[in-house]
């Protein structure tokens, strides 16, 4: 599975979610989250308005940026890790053998945005087409969670993005329940997540250090206009 393509990770419909208010079934303090901080108001999901900043795109590719390349494909028991291609972050894929070969993408942004998406070969899912869905972890879930359609590699399925503490509940899981009100969607296997959630963190955080260490460019000398407030202040020449 390590050589297997990875699926792709691309920032591209940026269309606006507008839901109802989801929120996790059980408070903070019935959940067992190691080392987390728990903030005293409740857990919150997608805020309205909220952007979706990440539908799924390739992550091979011919020349990957140097954090890629400095941080390699990794296999965490079933779970495939790599760094996005755009340098943002980092991903997790997993694939599941059942009705129609499903795909499940979880990514995490150096912002702290995540977002998750499953794909199925059978699916008719329309690009763009918008959904409410149920996600169901192995304590608490989200209810009527919006979601939008996308196509990649030949599947169907959709993309949504969660509060920022969803990756950590994500990791203490054994399992995601999906469902569309009363019809199952996806019954999926999140055993080892907990370990495949620590890499993808290390994973983000090297991305963050890579990104903090970069000189800022330097305007170059013939960018400043000789009078800037000129009618029409022009570059200076080499002169």
């Amino acid at each position: 599975m390590a050589n297997r393509t990875l699926a792709r990770y691309v920032r591209a419909s940026h269309a606006a979610i507008t839901g109802s208010g989801t929120r996790m079934h059980l408070p903070h303090d019935q959940i067992s989250v190691p080392n987390a901080r728990h903030p005293k108001r409740d857990v919150s999901t997608l805020a309205k308005g909220a952007t979706l900043a990440a539908v799924l795109s390739a992550m091979i590719a011919i020349a990957p940026p140097a954090i890629a390349r400095d941080y390699p494909p990794k296999q965490i028991g079933a779970w495939t890790l790599a760094a996005s291609e755009d340098g943002q972050g980092c991903f997790l894929t997993r694939q599941y053998e059942d009705v129609g070969d499903t795909t499940l993408l979880l990514g995490l942004d150096m912002d702290g945005t995540n977002h998750l998406s499953v794909l199925n070969d059978n699916w008719s899912i329309k690009p763009k087409q918008r959904l409410k869905l149920s996600f169901r972890l192995s304590k608490g879930g989200y209810k009527d969670q919006l979601s939008i359609g996308l196509a990649s590699n030949g599947k169907q399925g959709f993309v949504t993005t969660f509060e920022v503490r969803f990756v950590t509940y994500f990791a203490t899981s054994e399992a995601l329940q999906i469902t569309r009100g009363t019809i199952p969607v996806a019954q999926l296997d999140l055993a080892g997540s907990g370990a495949a959630v620590a890499e993808l963190r290390r994973c983000v955080e090297a991305h963050r250090v890579a990104a903090a260490a970069k000189p800022a460019k330097k305007p170059r000398p013939n960018a400043i206009p000789r009078d800037p407030f000129a009618p029409n202040p022009k570059a200076r020449d080499r002169r």
